[in-house]
């Protein structure tokens, strides 16, 4: 059996590599809006983490996670093609995930499109659920579904 991915924190080296895998993998058919100096903002951010996971020759996967009060927002997570169905996404947001708990978060949330069957289902299968289908969410043109999953109940807030 493989071992489990090794999920790091993003470095700012990363930036241009994770720009690329969102332009391509997430933003596809978008105007492209997370280039690299959005990125490296993001990692420099302490409201966020950026996760990665390298392969051999090349960043395979990442995350960005976004933090408020008690939420957070997933705001891209991608697994380049040749890594997908390999744990590497499952990696990445359980790594989130712990890191969210660990900063109190009582709820995650995250986007994917519509007709990302594979996404939806990925998100499903760790426990999101599906709360709004959006039309024209992206761009004005393609529809989206947001998900959520909470990681504690409301009434244990502040416990």
């Amino acid at each position: 059996m493989p071992a489990e991915p090794l999920v790091v924190i993003a470095r700012r080296s990363d930036a241009t590599a994770i720009a690329a895998l969102s332009r391509d993998l997430i933003e596809h058919e978008l105007e492209w809006r997370w280039r690299p100096e959005k990125v490296t903002k993001a990692i420099a951010d302490p409201e966020s983490n950026v996760a990665v996971v390298r392969g051999e020759a090349a960043l395979v996967g990442f995350g960005i996670m976004e933090y408020s009060d008690d939420e957070a927002h997933l705001v891209l997570f991608a697994v380049a093609k040749s890594s997908q169905r390999q744990g590497v996404g499952s990696a990445l947001l359980r790594w989130l995930e712990v890191a969210a708990r660990t900063a109190g978060i009582q709820r995650i949330r995250v986007e994917a499109r519509r007709e990302n069957v594979a996404a939806r289902c990925f998100y499903n299968e760790h426990g999101y659920h599906e709360q709004v289908l959006e039309r024209h969410m992206y761009s004005n043109a393609i529809d989206g579904v947001r998900l959520e999953k909470w990681l504690r109940s409301p009434a244990t807030r502040g416990a």
